[in-house]
């Protein structure tokens, strides 16, 4: 907040990935709902900057939900690396993103021909980390768990869910994110293009 009792665009950001990232973590745990997360984001953001609950813009988290997936920004070398790896194997997605936003996303981003099956936890009933997620993109590819390998930036989601299911994991880290002592994951990566090396 500044000397006329408003934030900058800085402080939001902040303030809402600070939030957004343990409502996320709380969702993934199963301890709130998607409708909770959609609409705690925003109200715990703007409160936490000062605003009172009647201050806050009405439908703002229902304006989001829809211009999020519509955003076309991608990693650096997102598009080289999936040339190069699209050839050689079959590329999944398994997210614990809703259902309905995962088709725009990948659309808008041009990544949808990329990907032959995306699995979301409410199309099989389970969440990252828990292991039957990905027992089941297993079971619906017919493939073994040692012939994949599961790239994701989240340590918790993607590292500990696939080694539960026996899958090797790459942790993508591009913030380089030093977290609490903890298993390593098989590769870990801060860059996109460093998959050449491992694939």
């Amino acid at each position: 907040m500044n000397k006329h009792g408003k934030f900058d665009c800085d402080s939001f950001y902040n303030k809402y990935k600070f939030v957004n990232v343990r409502l996320w973590d709380l969702y993934n745990k199963g301890k709130i709902t998607q409708k909770e997360l959609r609409e705690d984001r925003f109200v715990k953001t703007l409160t936490g900057l000062g605003l009172e609950p009647h201050e806050l813009p009405q439908g703002i988290s229902e304006a989001y939900t829809d211009m999020c997936p519509t955003k076309t920004a991608v990693f650096p070398f997102t598009y080289e690396v999936l040339d190069y790896l699209q050839p050689k194997y079959g590329l999944h997605i398994v997210t614990n993103g809703f259902k309905e936003v995962q088709h725009i996303k990948m659309s808008s981003s041009k990544l949808h021909n990329y990907f032959k099956e995306i699995i979301t936890s409410e199309c099989c009933g389970y969440k990252k980390p828990d292991r039957r997620m990905f027992e089941h993109l297993l079971d619906k590819l017919e493939v073994k768990p040692e012939h994949c390998l599961m790239i994701g930036d989240n340590y918790e989601c993607d590292v500990e869910g696939a080694r539960a299911a026996g899958i090797d994991q790459v942790y993508f880290n591009p913030a380089q994110v030093k977290g609490r002592k903890r298993p390593k994951p098989t590769y870990e990566i801060n860059c996109l293009s460093e998959l050449k090396a491992i694939l």
